[in-house]
């Protein structure tokens, strides 16, 4: 009886360690998680496991970050420093530490990618360069596609920035040394044709086409200048807009000249680039479908964020939410009336008030801008 429970007990166990397939994928079920690659789920062992799908994590690095790349989060508590509530449904929740990404990406030269890691401080996922030649180490944004050992750059510290003056002087100076380039050319083809008419037994001339031939402006030098200046196209490589190919999907782009980034930085996030410029402003296409401009001095990175399916997770249970540093959210028609506009009465009436916030603004589809933005060429469609 005893030898049949144990092999009872060894088939289950032996049965949980085998890999089970899910449509063309084999998945390792181990214990009471199965990971697909793509969300890891739980056995209902508990009511908070049951509902509960995050985004695999087993091709990031297990151990922790780099101790010198991190810095002490601090907490308030939503607290201010007289120790009132301003931001509520804050506090508690486990130990943190901020991981230091570079936004700027101001070192050139070719840096190779170490690892992949979770960052505890946004939804994205950070992967540690290394650079081949100083072999300083930093973190950047982790696009989709970029491995350990693959090879990225950065071009930012190519481009210095430069006065309006200076950037003048450049345009006249190159203007002038194309007309003297096309005068000298000019005179040069006059007299290849003269010698042709003087040894021509005929004495007649055949007009010469040259295929190509382009106008020799300023604006036509900078355009050559830009495209023949055009980086390597990978992905993770961090350049100029006005370097980047129209149409090339962004992320991690600055709003300032040589400035850090700041749009596109959140899990699956990417801006499509439709205009650019050597010069001026380019344009991109966000993805709520906001058009706006933007300075081409300024950075941007190839690819797209990483982590997409982070909007797909579930926490599954509160106490996930208070581990993140969450507190619980009352609902207005719960409180009284002195607490919420939406407070009092009898039963769950709103007292027949459009949604609003405790301090009597609109929390739902109103306007909050007083001037409209002037690098917006097109708002995001509303609904």
């Amino acid at each position: 009886m005893f030898r049949l429970a144990l092999q009872r007990v060894s088939a289950a166990v032996g049965s949980k360690l085998r890999p089970i397939s899910v449509g063309q994928q084999q998945v390792r079920f181990m214990g009471n998680t199965i990971d697909d690659g793509q969300f890891k789920t739980w056995k209902p062992l508990a009511p908070t496991l049951r509902q509960r799908r995050m985004t695999s994590r087993k091709h990031l690095h297990k151990g922790g970050p780099v101790r010198e790349l991190t810095v002490a989060k601090r907490r308030t508590g939503g607290r201010n420093n007289t120790g009132r509530i301003t931001c509520r449904h804050r506090g508690g929740g486990a130990k943190r530490r901020i991981r230091l990404v570079d936004f700027r990406r101001k070192e050139t030269g070719p840096q190779q990618v170490i690892r992949l890691e979770y960052d505890p401080g946004r939804s994205a996922h950070i992967a540690l360069i290394k650079h081949m030649e100083t072999g300083k180490l930093s973190y950047i944004l982790a696009p989709v596609g970029l491995k350990p050992g693959a090879i990225v750059q950065s071009f930012m510290g190519e481009s210095k920035p430069k006065s309006a003056a200076q950037i003048k002087e450049e345009e006249e100076a190159a203007a002038a040394a194309a007309l003297a380039a096309e005068a000298e050319a000019r005179a040069q083809f006059e007299e290849s044709l003269a010698e042709d008419a003087e040894t021509d037994a005929y004495g007649k001339v055949e007009s010469i086409e040259v295929e190509g031939a382009q106008e020799y402006t300023s604006e036509g030098l900078k355009h050559q200048a830009a495209s023949s200046s055009r980086a390597s196209l990978v992905v993770g490589n961090c350049m100029p807009l006005k370097m980047v190919p129209i149409g090339t999907i962004i992320h991690n782009i600055g709003l300032h000249p040589f400035g850090r980034a700041q749009l596109a930085r959140s899990a699956g996030a990417s801006v499509q680039l439709l205009y650019t410029a050597p010069t001026g402003l380019a344009q991109i296409k966000m993805m709520s479908g906001e058009i706006r401009r933007v300075p081409v001095e300024a950075c941007a990175t190839l690819g797209r964020v990483s982590n997409a399916n982070h909007k797909n997770q579930k926490l599954g249970g509160a106490g996930a939410r208070r581990r993140r540093g969450w507190r619980p959210t009352v609902r207005g028609t719960a409180m009284n009336t002195h607490d919420h506009p939406h407070g009092g009465g009898r039963g769950k009436s709103k007292g027949n008030k459009h949604p609003r916030s405790p301090w009597g603004k609109p929390a739902k589809g109103g306007k909050t801008r007083r001037k409209p933005n002037p690098m917006v060429v097109r708002a995001r469609p509303r609904r």
